[in-house]
């Protein structure tokens, strides 16, 4: 748009003139000096160039254009992606134990398969063994679950002497019969019922499990490969960002699975010593959400046996409700200092967010992961981020909250 002011110009063959005429003040003071007269009419002409309107249209609908492919594409290979995300912890998850073979002079290739080799023997081992006696018990825990309502509701009532309502309680739940009786007959079939087909299934595990060996492999590799497409000076900060990722984030991933798995085994033993109905998930819902669901992760872990054990022997609830309490004391001051003593730890608000985000994105699977990548933010920020002093007044809240020493008698 090119103004022009003061005089007229012809329009050019290719631009649309508007004009605006701003119509001249009338005095109506009396004849006077020439300084006290309006100023004159001004006329203002405005020329659109008919071709610079054509390059603006053609660029908007180029970032359309683009912005939409983007996100098409991203749409199609999301599973894709969330596959390759699921390699990458696992491989960083590995770098603990990668890097304890690679002190001793094992080279990096030799190193990861020492490593991954017995995780997968072990998984596929836990996987043939317990698979179809976890997808049953859980099958029948989900098709007890109104009956189990029922009987905790009439114990209720009897004891304190209540007047709930059961069947209002299933409805809020929803747990109709139609609904638990699919959900049922899902988990009856095992994995391949509960994931989707056996080609689906087989081929996630491959991806991640190449992928995983790939990138753990690779190692330093990887990110040579990657930085040569950065400026010079963008490169020193991938690397730095690469290396806080495995050696921060690594072992609070690998000591979150140890912990995981140490709580699932023992919570497990003692689930099926005391009877209780379907204590192979729940022993793994215990182990997982104390572990990767920060600050009411404990909670929910102890509140679905407690329940369980309501409906059938209400002493039993007791007895878990103890033991959780003795091993969580155990977990917190023997086990935890020694196996998490050298990695970073996550802010519970900031990991319970993670938690709520990745399973709003991701589904359960996503719940699980959300903390680890939270840690990978929150290590590179920590590095990278910069921190000032407080000032007088903040830093003295802390004092004004703590108790003021009691005056002296006089």
């Amino acid at each position: 748009m090119i103004p022009h002011r003061g005089r007229r110009h012809e329009p050019a063959a290719n631009s649309d003139p508007i004009a605006v005429d701003h119509p001249a003040v009338e005095s109506t003071a009396g004849p006077g000096p020439a300084a006290d007269a309006p100023p004159p009419a001004r006329r203002i002409r405005i020329s659109l160039d008919q071709r610079e309107i054509q390059a603006a249209t053609i660029r908007i609908l180029v970032i359309v254009s683009a912005w939409l492919i983007a996100a098409w594409v991203v749409g199609v290979v999301q599973h894709f992606l969330f596959l390759i995300l699921l390699a990458w912890l696992a491989a960083i998850a590995m770098e603990p134990a990668i890097r304890w073979f690679l002190r001793r002079g094992v080279r990096r290739t030799r190193a990861t398969a020492a490593v991954a080799v017995p995780v997968v023997l072990i998984a596929v081992g836990l996987v043939v063994t317990f698979e179809q006696m976890l997808f049953e018990q859980t099958a029948a825990l989900v098709r007890s679950a109104p009956d189990r309502v029922q009987s905790i509701v009439d114990q209720l009532n009897s004891t304190f002497g209540l007047n709930l309502q059961a069947s209002q309680i299933i409805v809020t739940l929803r747990l109709e019969p139609d609904q638990i009786q699919g959900v049922a007959n899902d988990l009856a079939l095992g994995a391949l019922g509960w994931l989707g087909s056996l080609a689906s299934v087989v081929f996630d595990l491959v991806t991640v499990a190449v992928f995983t060996f790939y990138i753990a492999a690779a190692g330093p590799r990887l990110v040579q490969e990657v930085a040569v497409w950065l400026p010079p000076e963008r490169q020193p900060i991938l690397g730095a960002i690469w290396d806080i990722a495995e050696q921060k984030t690594g072992g609070y991933v690998a000591s979150k699975i140890v912990l995981a798995a140490l709580s699932a085994v023992f919570h497990g033993i003692f689930f099926w010593a005391v009877g209780l109905p379907g204590w192979l998930p729940l022993a793994l819902l215990a182990g997982i959400t104390a572990q990767f669901v920060p600050v009411i992760g404990t909670y929910i872990g102890v509140a679905a046996p407690m329940i369980v054990a309501l409906a059938d022997q209400p002493i039993t609830a007791v007895w878990i409700l103890l033991f959780a309490i003795v091993y969580q004391q155990i977990e917190t001051y023997v086990l935890t200092p020694r196996i998490s003593r050298r990695t970073m730890e996550v802010n519970p608000a900031i990991a319970l967010a993670a938690v709520f985000v990745g399973a709003a994105i991701w589904g359960p699977i996503g719940a699980i992961i959300g903390v680890p990548i939270a840690a990978v933010v929150v290590s590179v920020v920590q590095t990278y981020g910069r921190r000032y002093e407080l000032v007088p007044e903040l830093a003295a809240t802390d004092r004004h909250d703590e108790p003021s020493d009691p005056p002296e008698d006089r």
